[in-house]
C-alpha cells in the first residue's frame, strides 16, 4: 500500500464521523435554538466522539462499515449535540 493510499483509507474511514461533526450542531442550532457553547468548540467535541465511535466500531466488528457502528455513531452525535445544548434544562 502506498502513502497516498493508506491517507485515502483513514480520510474514508475518518468522513462519517468529520460529516456528523459539521452538520449536528447546525442541525442543533436549528432545532434547540443557539447554545451556550461555540459552533467551532461544538464540531470539535462530535468529531472527537464520532472517531472514537467509530474506532470502537473497527475494534469491536474487526472491520470497519458496519451498520451498527453507523447507528452508534448517529445516536452518540444525538445524544452529544443534546448535552451541550443543555436539553435537559427548560427555555
Amino acid at each position: 500500500m502506498t502513502f497516498w493510499q493508506l491517507v485515502l483509507h483513514l480520510l474514508n474511514f475518518a468522513l462519517p464521523a468529520l460529516a456528523m461533526a459539521m452538520l449536528m450542531p447546525l442541525a442543533g442550532r436549528t432545532v434547540m435554538g443557539v447554545g451556550r457553547i461555540s459552533l467551532r468548540r461544538r464540531m470539535g467535541v462530535h468529531a472527537l466522539s464520532g472517531l472514537l465511535v467509530l474506532l470502537g466500531g473497527l475494534l469491536l466488528h474487526g472491520q470497519d462499515g458496519k451498520m451498527s457502528t453507523y447507528i452508534a455513531l448517529v445516536l452518540v452525535a444525538a445524544t452529544t449535540e443534546w448535552l451541550l445544548q443543555r436539553g435537559w434544562a427548560a427555555k
